[in-house]
């Protein structure tokens, strides 16, 4: 027991209630565990930091820039094209020292640069182009691409010892460089996009380079898919495709900028086994790019040849698609010898920038000593006996599409059978002859014409329809149809023909009747007048004298009304479709035409998209008919972005069911007078490439007389025929209200107007009511200046055709749709 007492006593416990033990020993290891724990952070910290600054933050980055630069005090040599050439490597010494000078004097750049490689030379006076590659830490990335994007960091600095400096060059210009190199693989296309397409937008202030190489034996064909860049400017950003792997202009094969219709041809053919492709894009703007996709093929060893018979077709070579630089092509054409042969060229597309058509060095065709270049309409080359030769050549640079051809044979003593012949050779149809239209390319169809009671004669000769005299537009050539018309030098002219006292003009007074001599008083629009039915009214309740100033890119009203609610009347694509003779229209042409659907039925009418819910269409189109209640909405659908009505699940089309339609209260279905609709779609669309909406007129805008307009639809091609399949184009003119009041014997009111070719053959039809007829504003914006409403027949000579006039029914129309 002792001995356990004893044990006892030499053991000390510390219970959890002994407060004094407590505060002696507790606060002496805390201090000591947070000291412990707060040196390992500040370690980990600074070990991080540090590994951080030098694996991160102090981490060299490779940059790679491509540029170009001006050589002003030296002259071009052929030699500085050749890489090889002692030329090439002098000058491109001297250009190296110059650009690693520049670098030196600039902290951002000087420090980091490794290396720069002169790569080409090309005229004007030298042009250089060269890559620079730079190490820069991490962190001083962003001051480098900063200052090799600013051009003033660019600059050459004089060398005060120097006054003549070996080489003084300007503009100094540096991008970043993205380089790929494509090899084609034998019976397989290869795809390449623009750097991160179509997800994102191409980068900005950049170089890139495709270079694009084949088997020794081959050539290359390049087709641009999808190509979308910013609009074309002086300064924006564009593509250019080379004949070589150099970029050099004597080598360029095209430049692209802006957009492109999908059906537009953008195949192109080199005539080696290589070809470079390029990107150049500034600051501004973020844009989808390019997808595109090559081949090789056989290197073509010959062109052109021997074409015998009646009749036969030939065209330069690879057409559709853009021929290859230099070819020679000869074609010896023959028909049967009692015969005589001609050239007929149905599309003819043989154009290089900057080249004039009367000159043809370039690109051209030659027959019989003369060469055609240029863009024609078709036209026929003859000769007066069976036999012709046809030379086409094209040099180093710039192709074009080319032509499509026939030959045929013809008897000399009758070449045009039951037509008149041109003095070009072509045929056209015998009821053209004199009647006031230039059918003949020369206007041979037109000369020694005696005029006949129905025309005037012109000073210079020509017999046109007397119904164009006074009527504002110049169509005799000489404007002796207008001068008559003219008022004396103390009068002003109105647009409707009638002369008042100059005085009388800008007075405030509607002196013309039409208001046309207040309607152009004022340039800048600033200043106010009196409110009338021809002044143009700002949101503010102001007025402004100044014709037609909504959405012109001009703020006219004080509070800027009148470029309000302006993302309207603008085309995608706005290249020419190139289609001559045709009339079928691009893909995305007329982004705001709608095709209207009943189930079983198909198109039965056109409409407009005026905004992303409502569209503009025709009253008459709802008409009961046959049983059928056609105000039904439940009836319609609404096809936009379509082109092809056999296409019309195509992944630009936009379908959308009719919510309400609503047609004007006093249309008369028997004289057709406010003949229009609204209809409003159950959702709304989406804006895109191919579906915009067109601008509303105001009230007071004026369409003037002879105005060339288009109308578009899926309408009937002839009268009494079938619809068409592609969506048809035509480019008519606006008559004269009086004239086309007695063409049609009094048939019109103040809500139609009168649109069309007097003569015939052009004109809307069966199935294009509703669609639009549309205007381009000096601006390029276009605005909806009618709907297809009526007609006596189609297309028949004098009976032009009726549209709603959509100034006379604006405000019914913002009263219903609120636009």
């Amino acid at each position: 027991m002792r001995d356990m007492n004893n044990l006892d006593e030499g053991v000390e416990f510390l219970p959890a209630m002994n407060s004094k033990k407590m505060e002696k020993r507790g606060p002496r290891r805390q201090v000591v565990i947070t000291v412990l724990i707060v040196v390992v952070l500040l370690v980990s910290l600074t070990t991080g930091l540090l590994f951080w600054h030098f694996k991160y933050r102090n981490t060299p980055v490779q940059k790679v820039f491509n540029g170009h630069l001006r050589v002003l005090n030296w002259e071009f040599l052929d030699a500085y094209e050749n890489s090889s050439s002692p030329e090439f490597s002098m000058l491109a010494k001297k250009v190296k020292s110059t650009v690693e000078e520049i670098y030196k004097n600039h902290a951002d750049i000087g420090p980091y640069h490794k290396e720069t490689v002169i790569t080409a030379f090309s005229e004007g006076s030298v042009i250089a182009y060269y890559w620079s590659e730079f190490l820069v830490p991490k962190y001083r990335e962003e001051s480098l691409d900063r200052a090799m994007a600013d051009k003033q960091s660019l600059v050459q600095r004089w060398n005060p010892r120097l006054r003549n400096p070996t080489l003084k060059v300007e503009s100094v210009i540096a991008f970043h460089s993205c380089m790929f190199s494509l090899h084609a693989k034998e019976g397989e296309v290869t795809s390449f996009t623009t750097p991160g397409f179509p997800n994102s937008p191409y980068p900005n202030n950049a170089l890139c380079y495709w270079a694009l190489r084949a088997d020794a034996s081959s050539s290359i064909s390049l087709t641009f898919k999808t190509l979308e860049l910013e609009p074309c400017r002086d300064d924006s950003d564009y593509i250019k495709v080379y004949n070589s792997l150099s970029p050099v202009e004597p080598h360029a094969l095209v430049r692209l900028c802006g957009n492109y219709a999908p059906s537009y041809n953008l195949t192109f053919l080199s005539s080696q086994n290589v070809m470079l492709v390029t990107l150049v894009t500034n600051k501004e703007g973020r844009f989808p790019g390019f997808k595109a996709e090559f081949f090789q093929l056989p290197k073509m060893k010959a062109c052109g040849g021997t074409l015998k018979g009646d009749s036969g077709t030939f065209t330069t070579p690879y057409y559709p698609a853009h021929y290859p630089p230099d070819m020679d092509c000869v074609w010896n054409i023959e028909v049967p010898s009692i015969k005589n042969v001609k050239v007929r060229f149905n599309m003819f597309f043989v154009l290089e920038p900057g080249i004039p058509v009367s000159s043809c060095t370039k690109d051209y065709v030659q027959i019989n000593g003369t060469r055609y270049c240029g863009e024609h309409s078709q036209f026929v080359v003859a000769s007066t006996t069976n036999k012709i030769e046809l030379r086409f050549h094209s040099d180093q640079s710039y192709t074009d599409t080319g032509f499509s051809a026939e030959f045929l044979s013809y008897d000399s003593s009758d070449p045009c059978p039951g037509k008149f012949t041109c003095n070009t050779g072509r045929c056209i149809d015998r009821s053209m002859r004199c009647d006031g239209w230039l059918d003949c390319v020369d206007g041979s169809d037109e000369r020694s014409c005696t005029c006949t009671e129905q025309q005037f004669r012109c000073r210079n000769g020509w017999c046109k329809p007397r119904f164009w005299v006074c009527d504002n537009v110049n169509d005799c050539g000489d404007n002796s149809d207008e001068l008559q018309c003219s008022c004396s030098d103390d009068s002003f002219k109105c647009d409707n023909g009638k002369c008042v006292p100059s005085t009388q003009k800008c007075d405030g007074k509607d002196d013309c009747g039409d208001g046309s001599d207040e309607g152009s008083c004022s340039t800048a629009g600033q200043s106010t007048v009196p409110c009338k039915e021809y002044t143009y009214k700002c949101r503010s309740g102001h007025c402004i004298s100044k014709q037609n100033p909504e959405c012109d890119g001009e703020q006219d009203c004080e509070d800027h009304s009148d470029e309000d609610n302006c993302n309207c009347g603008l085309r995608s694509y706005v290249r020419k479709s190139r289609i001559v003779g045709g009339q079928n229209s691009d893909v995305g042409e007329w982004p705001w035409q709608v095709s209207l659907h009943v189930k079983g039925q198909g198109h039965i009418c056109g409409a407009s998209l005026v905004s992303a819910s409502w569209l503009v269409s025709a009253a008459h189109c709802f008409l009961p008919l046959q049983g059928i209640r056609y105000s039904d909405p439940s009836l319609w659908t609404a096809y936009l972005g379509l082109t092809d009505q056999g296409d019309r699940s195509g992944p630009n089309v936009q379908t959308r069911k009719i919510k309400r339609i609503i047609s004007h209260p006093f249309f008369n279905d028997y004289t057709y007078d406010y003949d229009i609709a609204v209809l409003e779609l159950q959702s709304p669309v989406t804006f895109t490439a191919v579906v915009q909406p067109i601008c509303l007129p105001d009230a007071t805008h004026n369409f003037p007389v002879g105005k060339d307009l288009w109308v578009t639809g899926w309408g009937a091609t002839a009268e009494g025929g079938t619809g068409a399949s592609i969506l048809q184009k035509a480019e008519i003119r606006l008559i004269n209200q009086t004239v086309c009041n007695q063409l049609l014997t009094d048939q019109l009111t103040p809500r139609m107007m009168c649109v069309g070719i007097l003569t015939g053959g052009v004109d809307a039809c069966q199935g294009d009511s509703g669609g639009p007829l549309v205007s381009v504003e000096p601006s390029s914006r276009m605005f909806l200046a009618g709907v297809v409403s009526w007609g006596d027949g189609c297309a028949q000579r004098n009976k032009p055709g009726v549209y709603s006039r959509l100034t006379s029914l604006r405000d019914w129309i913002q009263k219903h749709t609120g636009l």
